[in-house]
């Protein structure tokens, strides 16, 4: 959505258009190539759209979401927008019996998801807050959720619809401020009651500044969002607070067969993340829809 808007965050990618777009995908296997590593002909597979150079220092090191000379499917070469595509047999991970195309194209937003929930340390307990209630954020709260946080609260602007969604997905504690500030709906309920750990994912770079104000000392704040410009922050306020930072993209290799491991205990739950079902070729008017927030998830199938 972001690159569809053109908002900011993704400046590298114009030396390399016009590319097709499309990094959460999944698909059935047509044929492989040397080593098939257990895929056969009509396997249904989700696809790791980020495949590292496996030379620099942080490939050797065990960091390997970290290269920085990875190719990435959608972003730095064709993507899943496509009826065909190529892609590493390493990169194809067998979906587990019992589910299906379309919860398997969720696999890649969900990892980012879950490794933002492991980068928060989310555990028994803790008081959550997630602004944001997009993709990411809905797949957040359910994992904090499923991490046995005491509390999760998701915070929107005007967001009826992926306020449905994530009733439908079990969280209860939501707050839409809708024309209104952050700062004044959340402190009418939260003055006194900070947050062990709060996640951003807006892309609203003030958002950032904003949601300190309800973390705890000694919390930790996880930015997921992608933001076109610059955050301003009270560095004082960051110090005496002894509060954390923390930054998170794409997830580690070891993250996806969790995230498909919950495809299949928690499956049914996450397809009502899913709101739209539309064919391939129309894409644009898909976006369009996602980017007016008159829908939530649209899964894009090619011969619908």
């Amino acid at each position: 959505m972001h690159i569809f808007e053109w908002s900011g965050g993704y400046d590298f990618m114009a030396p390399l258009l016009p590319l097709t777009l499309g990094h959460e995908f999944a698909g059935r296997v047509i044929d492989v190539a040397g080593d098939a590593n257990g895929l056969a002909p009509g396997a249904l597979v989700a696809v790791i759209p980020s495949t590292p150079c496996g030379s620099c220092a942080h490939c050797l090191s065990g960091a390997a979401e970290s290269c920085e000379r990875r190719s990435a499917k959608g972003t730095s070469a064709d993507g899943g927008f496509a009826p065909w595509i190529t892609a590493p047999v390493v990169n194809c991970l067998a979906a587990p019996n019992g589910v299906d195309d379309e919860l398997a194209a969720l696999a890649e937003p969900l990892t980012v998801a879950q490794e933002a929930v492991l980068k928060g340390g989310v555990t028994r307990g803790d008081r959550v807050l997630v602004i944001g209630p997009g993709t990411i954020g809905q797949a957040i709260a359910l994992y904090a959720r499923m991490a046995e946080a005491a509390e999760v609260v998701v915070v929107g602007k005007n967001d009826l619809l992926r306020f449905e969604t994530l009733r439908a997905l079990g969280l209860r504690d939501l707050i839409d401020i809708g024309d209104g500030d952050l700062e004044t709906a959340l402190a009418s309920r939260f003055a006194d009651q900070k947050f062990d750990i709060i996640f951003e994912a807006t892309g609203v770079p003030e958002v950032v500044q904003e949601g300190l104000a309800f973390l705890r000392k000694e919390g930790v704040l996880v930015v997921a969002g992608i933001h076109p410009r610059r955050a301003a922050l009270d560095l004082t306020r960051l110090v005496r607070e002894r509060h954390q930072i923390r930054g998170t993209q794409r997830a580690p290799r070891h993250v996806w067969p969790r995230v498909l491991d919950s495809l299949v205990t928690e499956g049914e739950r996450i397809r009502h993340m899913i709101t739209h079902r539309m064919p391939l070729d129309h894409g644009v008017e898909a976006l369009e829809l996602a980017r007016t927030r008159r829908a939530s998830k649209i899964i894009l199938s090619p011969g619908v």
